[in-house]
């Protein structure tokens, strides 16, 4: 199983990799925090062509400790914006080729004769990395998947009854293509619930596409990528986002919103609890990415389409009618009721949400590219 398994960075089999890092300078108010972010975003986009769209919610995603499935056409970039937010926190990548004969073991580790001491030890598998690559997830077993999504929800690996932490980040984006369906095991919905994100990168359009081949002229840009952040400065902005203010009337609108979908007559199964908390967690570090230390609705309103759209079905006479799931999402934020009185968004937001909605693949189509 060998050839499935690929690292890309040093440190490799040690549960504790990615956890050493130089002391970053504080953050001390949104606007420090938005000048990290976008710095990641900025060096992202060097191999990332036209992507920022994408690359902004993956990176509201992890710093959110949530996790992203991209389904999307082959060759679109995904492993290269998997390796350059790797190599942008100067962390550790590891991916998974997923095949049918994979096994949970070949994800998560298992245990070797040390022939030195003569004892069992354990060998961590690419799951103990900070940025994973499970690329084509639906073509693994369910006991597969399984393994790796209960690493996702856990953020640790139990073995033989020894625990084994995950190394903080930890974010995985899982690729399902849209083609090629036999011999593939769709995830079942309670198994896509465990992802924040479902987002599409989308083809590039005729600038975009020439800015990558100007930038892999000579040698793949992303093999040039230097870090942007460190380890510890990363882990200082997933927790000072967790301070950032939200009120009640945010808290009921989330509340709101989700109990919408499971009262609309086009869905059959409405979005979960799991959904609002991370409609909730991924608000607050879109609100921190913009400069700001509270949530306003259009934080919400902004992420709405990239939580939700995965996590709701049709009823068949929606399917009959050939509604979209993208088109009941906007029906529901039309129709319930914002929270008054709250200050403003940034102007940023407004202009953002065209491409937000089309990254989380709710709108037809898409201008982004990538180098790779």
């Amino acid at each position: 199983m060998d050839n499935q398994l690929t690292h890309t960075a040093t440190g490799v089999g040690s549960p504790d990799v990615g956890s050493g890092a130089s002391t970053p300078a504080a953050i001390t108010s949104g606007r420090a925090f938005a000048e990290r972010f976008d710095a990641m975003v900025a060096n992202i986009g060097k191999v990332v062509k036209g992507k920022d769209d994408v690359i902004r919610l993956a990176l509201v995603a992890m710093l959110s400790e949530g996790h992203v499935l991209f389904e999307d056409m082959p060759g679109t970039g995904k492993t290269v914006l998997a390796r350059a937010i790797g190599q942008t926190i100067s962390g550790e990548n590891s991916r998974i080729q997923c095949t049918p004969d994979l096994l949970p073991a070949d994800v998560t580790g298992s245990t070797v004769l040390d022939r030195q001491t003569g004892e069992f030890r354990f060998r961590p598998g690419p799951v103990f990395a900070n940025v994973l690559l499970a690329d084509e997830l639906n073509r693994a077993t369910p006991k597969t998947q399984a393994a790796l999504l209960e690493a996702m929800a856990e953020k640790r690996v139990t073995f033989d009854g020894v625990t084994y932490d995950l190394p903080v980040p930890f974010f995985v984006l899982a690729t399902m293509n849209p083609i090629e369906l036999a011999g593939t095991f769709p995830l079942p919905e309670a198994q896509l619930d465990r992802f924040q994100f479902k987002l599409v990168v989308g083809y590039a359009d005729r600038d975009a596409e020439v800015e990558v081949l100007r930038a892999n002229q000579e040698q793949a840009a992303i093999n040039r990528l230097e870090p942007a952040v460190t380890i510890a400065e990363v882990v200082e902005m997933i927790e000072w986002a967790k301070g950032v203010s939200i009120s009640d009337s945010i808290l009921y609108y989330i509340a709101d919103l989700v109990q919408a979908t499971r009262n609309d007559p086009a869905l059959l199964m409405g979005a979960s609890t799991r959904a609002a908390e991370s409609l909730m967690r991924a608000s607050r570090v879109m609100a921190a990415s913009q400069g700001r230390d509270d949530v306003v609705p259009d934080d919400v309103k902004l992420l709405a389409h990239a939580v939700l759209n995965h996590r709701l079905l049709l009823t068949p006479d929606a399917q009959l009618r050939e509604e979209q799931v993208g088109a009941v999402i906007d029906r529901i934020l039309h129709r319930v009721k914002v929270p008054q009185g709250l200050r403003k968004e940034a102007s940023s937001s407004a202009t953002a949400e065209p491409a937000l909605a089309s990254a989380s693949g709710s709108s037809s189509g898409s201008s982004a590219s990538t180098a790779g």
